[in-house]
């Protein structure tokens, strides 16, 4: 592991030591594992398989409105 040192506000540092005396964990290891979801986020593949999982999500849906007059309507 590398060292670094970051600026947090003094809400956000003392939330994160609230949460890590709350969870049994350290700061540094909350931190890392923000760090990690935040990286897995940004990945391109990982956001193509997020949208691919949610592709038809709604396609049994019928109380839907009809989708086209509005976005017509939001395209003037």
């Amino acid at each position: 592991m590398r060292r670094t040192q970051i600026y947090l506000s003094e809400q956000e540092h003392e939330s994160l030591r609230v949460l890590a005396q709350r969870s049994g964990r350290t700061q540094s290891a909350l931190i890392r594992e923000a760090v990690d979801v935040f990286l897995q986020r940004q990945e391109v593949g990982g956001r193509l398989a997020r949208l691919r999982e949610g592709r038809g999500l709604w396609s049994q849906r019928n109380d839907l409105p009809d989708w086209g007059p509005l976005r017509r309507e939001l395209d003037c």
